[in-house]
């Protein structure tokens, strides 16, 4: 399976991929930008990059083993992705923290680098995020337009917010400490791996179809 933690920057993706897979068994942690990040990424860029995660957990499904990924394409990019039908499940959570916590860790991460512009502009991208995690309607556009050609994005615009597949699982860390938060996320992979098992799993081989 193809686990994602998903969300904008200073949320604390990464800290709790790598906490959570020393707890768990026959999983691999990456982060998305571990490959490097060029001046001026865009969207065809993370596109591409999406692709690439999603052959590498190929790579790792084929070897027994889920991959745990911590980065910032949401659910609508990685059902998009060319190659996501063959992978044998997907389950995506969306890491959040609250915008003023938000601010502060990015003025924090490297001082000097943030203006108040490009702050801002992370805090829409993480608003854009909840909603889009609710709703596969709301302002598309935001990942679709100037995107990877490649990208087969049919698979699930015509989708409503009931559908069973368009399930992202929603971690606000505001109030809890890293111990609490990678609890949560080692509970979600267990449930999550628990229901492919039993065949329950939404977004289980052929939800494409």
């Amino acid at each position: 399976m193809l686990f994602m933690l998903t969300g904008s920057s200073c949320s604390g993706k990464t800290t709790l991929a790598y906490a959570t897979a020393g707890q768990l068994g026959k999983i691999a942690v990456h982060d998305s930008d571990e490959l490097g990040v060029p001046e001026g990424a865009n969207r065809h860029w993370r596109h591409r990059m999406t692709e690439q995660w999603v052959r590498r957990a190929l790579d790792y499904q084929d070897r027994g083993i889920d991959l745990l990924l911590s980065g910032q394409s949401p659910l609508g990019e990685l059902l998009a992705a060319p190659s996501a039908p063959l992978l044998d499940g997907i389950a995506v959570c969306l890491v959040d923290v609250a915008p003023p916590v938000r601010r502060a860790r990015l003025a924090e991460r490297d001082p000097g680098r943030w203006n108040t512009q490009a702050i801002d502009a992370y805090l829409r991208w993480a608003a854009w995020h909840r909603k889009h995690a609710l709703d596969p309607s709301h302002r598309p556009d935001v990942i679709i337009e100037d995107g990877w050609p490649e990208m087969a994005w049919h698979r699930w615009t015509g989708w409503h917010s009931d559908d069973p597949r368009w399930c992202t699982q929603l971690l606000d860390t505001t109030d809890h400490s890293v111990p609490e938060s990678v609890a949560h996320v080692e509970q979600w992979i267990t449930e999550q791996r628990d229901a492919h098992q039993a065949g329950r799993l939404p977004l289980r081989h052929g939800w494409a179809s």
